[in-house]
């Protein structure tokens, strides 16, 4: 029962990977874009939080009510006025721009923040659970995975059923032609990115109700969503949710096995796959 017990929390903890990794594979499947500032808007948007949650007293899931409209605003104007210029066939100028986001992004946060380790605390929340077949799930990180799935299924439905979701998809397939048909690449990007952002304060309020975070644990959540997105294929969002999936187990049967192989376990069988089959499980086809 440990053992299975150990494969269902690695499941329910893939719903936050695949949050994490969400916006990530969206940005790449629209514009090839590598942002490598992800992981600190992570925690960006958790620190947002925290300074409502100690301002105005509300519960932490209640500060996604501002948090993710801000988070979707700065995405929105960042792509528009700052990154659209550094966009091409190229990922060497996003990565060296983002980058020095990242680094401008941590010293600011420490600068505001400190060094010191933080955590939102949902009350009685964080504790909830119940019992079924012989398992306890927390309440939490049910809710996180409940979370990570309707959030990929609104995103898929916004790409197969709105006029925009499928401009984005064929910005996806080929922009130059998109340019052509007199569509607004730029405004295309900027919304692309508000998307990404958006489920980026999502992921950094489950992630600061879950767990610890401070100004630099940035770079280790971009490393899980970067192993996330490609176990599960560039470009897809389901497979973004099963890379998670598989990426969560992994550490979930490492720490049965050893409390100090829990990440380790996690990174080897991201190198296995990757080796295996390096376009992912469920790559995106394109037509």
């Amino acid at each position: 029962m440990e053992w299975i017990n150990a494969i269902v929390q690695g499941v329910l903890l893939g719903g936050l990977y695949a949050l994490f990794a969400a916006g990530l594979s969206l940005m790449f499947g629209v514009m090839r874009f590598v942002n490598l500032a992800h992981g600190d808007f992570i925690v960006l948007a958790a620190f947002g939080a925290l300074l409502l949650v100690e301002m105005l007293g509300l519960h932490p899931l209640l500060t996604l009510i501002a948090v993710l409209p801000l988070m979707a605003g700065f995405g929105y104007f960042g792509q528009r006025f700052v990154l659209n210029r550094v966009v091409g066939h190229d990922i060497l100028p996003s990565i060296l721009v983002t980058f020095g986001f990242s680094v401008i992004l941590q010293n600011l946060m420490l600068e505001q923040f400190s060094a010191d380790t933080q955590r939102l605390s949902a009350g009685a929340f964080d504790t909830a659970s119940f019992s079924t077949a012989g398992l306890s799930i927390g309440a939490v990180p049910l809710l996180m995975f409940g979370v990570a799935v309707a959030v990929l299924g609104g995103l898929n439905w916004f790409f197969a059923q709105t006029n925009t979701g499928r401009l984005l998809r064929a910005t996806s397939d080929d922009g130059e032609i998109i340019g052509l048909m007199g569509a607004d690449r730029k405004h295309l990007f900027a919304i692309a990115t508000a998307l990404a952002s958006a489920v980026v304060a999502i992921a950094g309020i489950l992630m600061a109700v879950k767990t610890n975070f401070d100004p630099t644990s940035g770079p280790i959540r971009l490393l899980f969503a970067f192993e996330a997105v490609i176990i599960g294929g560039l470009g897809s969002l389901w497979g973004t949710l099963a890379g998670g999936i598989i990426l969560g187990v992994a550490q979930g049967i490492g720490a049965q096995i050893d409390p100090g192989l829990q990440i380790l376990a996690g990174h080897i069988v991201f190198l296995i796959i990757l080796v295996v089959r390096p376009q992912g499980l469920f790559p995106k086809l394109r037509g």
